[in-house]
């Protein structure tokens, strides 16, 4: 049975854990909300790429070229963390896009992944995916930035070096709350029908903007701006579903803790009333044996 000392450590111990934990929910929960501003300003960035892209397919004659057809092999962007007691954030978004590169007609051998997070990129491995880049992962907003230059130059570079011209994201999209779900986007090549209906679409005003720069420079640059919005809100989203799993994850030990604590308390109480009542047993029987020996 252990002393009311031991017990009263114990429930030191855990009302310093309980701390711990309401402070890593209260960060987490200024993240999320952080990391949502920053999804949420991309809104009028993207509207203003489409816009831009809606012009230049105007005025050009006739419908998109067709998407190319599948070539070998296939490049996936996983976005996973480097940080833990975030709960099964990276297992789930691993094995969401295992499962879904199986449905395509693309071999084990044929992908190869760049991961964001040492985690993530572990378990791949784990599998036997093909890791061939193994990205930190941005700590706040203004990291991201520097971070999605860096994967346009790594595609950049496998599209020349390594011919991948087929493009995937899988990450873990941020609802509310703290609840998330894993999705995915087929980042290149860019999807044909997306651009038909761009240029399909009813421009807002009667008078349709005009360029003079090269058509095809231009299409370019803009197709650029398109991918640099989608990795950057892929990046926005996984960091608010990190810090949501994590926000999950301290409001179960939360209610651990308290549960625990309720425990130790009912514990201690017992045990001090138990040693309160031995000491003034003792007392008694101390006093009646004084009693007897004086008549």
């Amino acid at each position: 049975m252990q002393t009311p000392e031991a017990l009263k450590r114990k429930i030191k111990s855990a009302q310093d854990l309980l701390g711990v934990v309401k402070t890593m929910k209260a960060l987490a929960a200024v993240s999320i909300r952080q990391y949502q501003r920053s999804v949420e300003s991309l809104a009028d960035y993207n509207r203003t790429v489409e816009m831009g892209l809606q012009i230049i397919l105007k005025d050009r004659q006739g419908a998109p070229e067709p998407a190319r057809q599948r070539t070998k092999p296939l490049g996936a962007i996983v976005f996973g963390t480097d940080q833990g007691l975030c709960g099964q954030f990276n297992n789930l978004i691993v094995q969401h896009a295992v499962a879904e590169l199986d449905k395509t007609e693309f071999k084990k051998e044929e992908r190869f992944f760049i991961v964001v997070g040492m985690k993530a990129a572990d378990i791949l491995n784990d599998t036997g995916q093909n890791v061939l880049e193994i990205l930190t992962q941005p700590g706040s907003t203004a990291s991201i930035t520097a971070m999605v230059q860096d994967i346009t130059l790594l595609l950049e570079d496998w599209r020349f070096k390594r011919s991948v011209e087929n493009m995937y994201l899988f990450y873990n999209e941020y609802l509310t709350g703290a609840t998330y779900r894993p999705r995915t986007l087929k980042l290149l090549p860019v999807d044909n029908i997306w651009l038909t209906d761009l240029q399909k679409k009813k421009w807002d005003s009667r008078t349709l903007p005009m360029f003079t720069m090269d058509w095809e420079r231009l299409f370019r640059s803009m197709i650029r701006e398109y991918l640099f919005v989608s990795v950057y809100r892929a990046f926005a989203n996984s960091l608010a579903s990190e810090n949501a799993s994590r926000l999950a994850a301290m409001q179960n030990a939360e209610k651990n803790i308290e549960e625990r604590l309720e425990e130790l308390h009912v514990h201690f109480h017992r045990q001090r009333q138990m040693t309160i009542t031995e000491e003034l047993l003792d007392i008694v029987a101390g006093f009646e044996v004084l009693k007897e020996s004086r008549a």
